[in-house]
């Protein structure tokens, strides 16, 4: 089978691509270029580790796509008051979205990539998305949002690698990763600073405006409700008799809600754009579901009904920021679906 490898120039994805190299694929490797300011280093570096390999490297310039379909969007979204997950957007419009249309139009028959995830034939369910070995590095949760035709596509080869594994192979066999060090959180946000980013991108930002208790008294005032997300603690400059969270956003008033932890637990949320992988009519009564990518996925019950996923906790949790990719898991890890929190 011939598999393009998708190579940022990180060990991962270098790592994917020497272990489909030795498994006999007949393998090629595609480099997107996604920023403004190509890295240079990287591509070099990537150009020469496929030549020591005897693998073809296509560059595949999608900046002006990348801007589109997930930088401005972010911002976007940022700037109507919600928390999104560029990385889930990129995964689903970019990485298995234009990258994989391109290596198609090569030959390929599979797209591969450094992610730690797992895919496959399943006994229950015909075929399905898990998580990956590495409980520490799994990042299934940012592929839930990819429709499953298209990670039909897919091949992990690290599902069932530990990341130290991968570190210790690649400096075994002498292959230094043109970027050697962990990526960034967001890759386009410089510092993974997205105030800054914004501030920076955008002429005019909102203004500040009063932060209040949900019951209208004020206790102080934010600096641009841009700068805060659902659930926030720390940075709000706001002096309390007990810690404040960010409970809520009005735009229509520019005020910033906030209150005592306690206000924040909920039993129920809803999300839309829902990418089910496996068919609802499949899914197990209890469920375990995921809201932030370092977070321990929480019992709930999860209906998919006119378009929207419905979730239930089976007891009360932090309320997830609106924006923010919803992951739905059985217990074995399967990931059921994907979504994005509603509000």
């Amino acid at each position: 089978m011939t598999v393009a490898v998708a190579v940022s120039g990180g060990g991962d994805s270098l790592a994917a691509l020497l272990a489909l190299r030795d498994a006999g694929h007949d393998v090629l490797a595609l480099h997107g270029v996604f920023l403004p300011r190509a890295d240079d280093a990287a591509a070099q570096g990537l150009v020469e580790a496929c030549a020591r390999l005897g693998v073809a490297l296509h560059l595949v310039d999608l900046r002006a796509e990348f801007e589109a379909l997930v930088a401005a969007p972010f911002a976007a979204e940022y700037l109507a008051g919600r928390t999104p997950n560029p990385c889930a957007r990129c995964n689903a419009h970019l990485k298995f979205g234009l990258l994989l249309d391109r290596a198609l139009e090569l030959g390929a028959e599979a797209l591969a990539t450094g992610h730690f995830a797992a895919s496959g034939a399943h006994p229950a369910y015909g075929w399905a998305l898990a998580r990956g070995a590495d409980p520490a590095k799994d990042q299934s949760y940012f592929l839930s949002l990819v429709p499953r035709p298209r990670l039909l596509r897919a091949v992990f080869p690290l599902a069932a690698r530990r990341k130290a594994e991968v570190r210790a192979e690649l400096a075994g066999r002498g292959f230094v990763p043109p970027l050697p060090g962990e990526s960034q959180e967001i890759c386009f946000v410089p510092g993974d600073d997205y105030r800054a980013f914004l501030a920076g991108r955008c002429d005019v930002l909102p203004e500040g405006g009063p932060a209040e208790l949900p019951d209208g008294t004020v206790v102080g005032a934010h600096q641009g409700l841009w700068r805060s997300t659902i659930g926030q603690r720390r940075g709000l400059g706001i002096a309390h008799g007990e810690p404040l969270y960010v409970l809520d956003k009005d735009l229509g008033r520019n005020v910033l809600v906030v209150a005592p932890r306690a206000a924040l637990l909920t039993r129920d949320f809803a999300a839309g754009e829902v990418n089910p992988l496996v068919d609802p009519a499949l899914w197990p009564q209890e469920a375990l579901v995921q809201t932030r990518y370092r977070e321990a996925a929480k019992a709930a019950r999860v209906e998919f009904s006119g378009g929207a996923l419905l979730v239930r906790y089976a007891e009360p949790q932090v309320r997830p920021a609106p924006g923010q990719v919803a992951a739905v898991y059985d217990a074995a890890g399967v990931v059921l679906a994907g979504a994005v929190v509603a509000g």
